[in-house]
């Protein structure tokens, strides 16, 4: 039985008198690969965002690998072993691939010496263009940024959110704007990096987190609706009917 990485309790977030979540208590078990979905204004960004480090909680507990991280700052969630990538790509655009990536490696080493020229550190740029690899970008590595199709910016993204070696990766509708061919690379992707690393995604395709996700957790104006295998949530009855039902 797998242990459990994340684990909220309680989980409340307010925006003045708009309660966003809503006491919501759920755990993530290492090495899985789970999804967070519901329909608009369910609470999903807003989850995620305190899954993140990007909001602190109003009320309840968030703990990552028994330990207490409610209210930390967001780089402190790094630390701790947990990445995010984002909704919109959030890359330095007119920067080589790999040199984003390299940034990016960059900062796990704190003591390096700024005196040494950047070609001898090949220590970092090695690691970067294994991350380039793993994640399918490596042939670009001298493209700009910007110069990538949508799909491989945010592979490049991924890359750099996997610069922080995290235990925990989430990924923010990591196939929003994508065609069907980029959407499909982008599946196989991650299905490749969830070997290694437990992820957890919010995404709005159905079929695509029904044919991939072990787990799916289900929100509902803030609350916690459903938990369950794919087959659990395509049968129940509350989800089939607040949000499978619906069209997107």
């Amino acid at each position: 039985m797998a242990t459990t990485l994340l684990q909220t309790e309680g989980l409340t977030k307010r925006f003045g008198h708009f309660v966003a979540l809503d006491n919501v208590s759920v755990g993530f078990r290492e090495g899985e690969l789970a999804a967070v979905i519901g329909p608009n204004g369910a609470g999903k960004s807003t989850f995620f965002n305190v899954l993140s480090g990007s909001f602190p909680p109003t009320a309840g507990r968030l703990t990552f690998e028994g330990r207490d991280i409610s209210g930390l700052p967001q780089h402190a969630f790094t630390r701790c072993g947990i990445a995010k990538s984002f909704q919109i790509t959030n890359v330095f655009p007119n920067l080589p691939a790999l040199e984003n990536v390299r940034i990016a490696v960059q900062a796990r080493y704190a003591r390096l010496n700024i005196w040494t020229p950047r070609r001898k550190l090949t220590e970092v740029i090695d690691d970067a263009a294994a991350l380039m690899e793993a994640t399918g970008i490596l042939p670009h590595a001298r493209r700009t940024a910007s110069s990538l199709a949508h799909g491989e910016q945010r592979a490049l993204e991924i890359a750099m959110a996997l610069a922080s070696n995290p235990r925990l990766l989430l990924l923010d509708e990591p196939t929003a704007g994508m065609s069907p061919e980029e959407t499909r690379a982008m599946m196989d992707l991650i299905a490749r990096l969830a070997r290694e690393r437990t992820i957890i995604l919010v995404e709005h395709k159905m079929k695509l987190v029904m044919g991939l996700c072990q787990r799916l957790i289900v929100l509902h104006h803030g609350q916690l609706l459903a938990v369950g295998t794919p087959e659990e949530i395509r049968a129940h009855p509350s989800v089939r009917r607040v949000y499978l039902g619906q069209r997107h």
